[in-house]
């Protein structure tokens, strides 16, 4: 059935009056700032708006697109929704760098705890060698105080008492004793050479 002049101009009111609603965010319950809302709104099927009122769902179409480049959400529900999806964006960055940190500090408190165990190995060594130490320091002491008495001194060799200076007093003291035998010898020459220059000449008679 055809429409008449009028009853397209009351139609027409009515779909521009929810486009104009919708964009103003007046959302009913259970809908949103869509093609299918708006068909609601005005009182016809969607496919009527499709097909009589299609310049009216382009304008709206159009309207809606400038709104939302505008940073404008008719829809407070789509607007949430928006909020939404960039705080979930956000959040997964962040969550995404909190794990990349813990990470970090998982291995250097692995590393750390490596480098503690190193420490610790190297101080009980240390504590095992002080302890031997301290033990030999003990008997070393203990020795030294049970031979203190002049039996436990050890006599130095002959030549070592002759020549205490060592090498090379040893060497001169070897040097002194030749000599001594080369003056021995030269007084017994001399006592022989006397003699014989007696027995040639006989005292005199008296």
């Amino acid at each position: 059935m055809a429409l008449s002049h009028q009853q397209r101009d009351q139609l027409e009111r009515r779909i521009r009056a929810a486009i104009d609603r919708l964009l103003a965010g007046q959302i009913p319950p259970g809908g949103a700032c869509d093609i299918k809302t708006l068909a609601r709104e005005a009182g016809i099927s969607r496919a009527a708006l499709y097909r009589t009122w299609g310049h009216l769902k382009d304008e709206f179409e159009k309207r809606r697109a400038a709104a939302q480049a505008a940073g404008q959400q008719p829809d407070p529900r789509e607007a949430r929704i928006a909020q939404l999806r960039d705080l979930n964006q956000r959040l997964t960055g962040k969550l995404a760098r909190t794990h990349t940190e813990f990470n970090q500090l998982k291995e250097r408190h692995r590393m750390l705890l490596s480098a503690l165990a190193a420490k610790d190995d190297e101080l009980q060594r240390l504590r095992r060698e002080r302890s031997t130490f301290s033990r030999e320091l003990d008997t070393l002491a203990t020795d030294m105080e049970q031979g203190g008495d002049a039996g436990s001194v050890i006599p130095l060799p002959a030549a070592e008492r002759l020549c205490p200076s060592g090498r090379g007093g040893l060497a001169s003291g070897i040097r002194s004793t030749r000599g001594v035998d080369h003056a021995h010898a030269d007084a017994g020459r001399r006592v022989s050479m006397g003699e014989r220059s007696l027995g040639s000449h006989p005292p005199p008679h008296r």
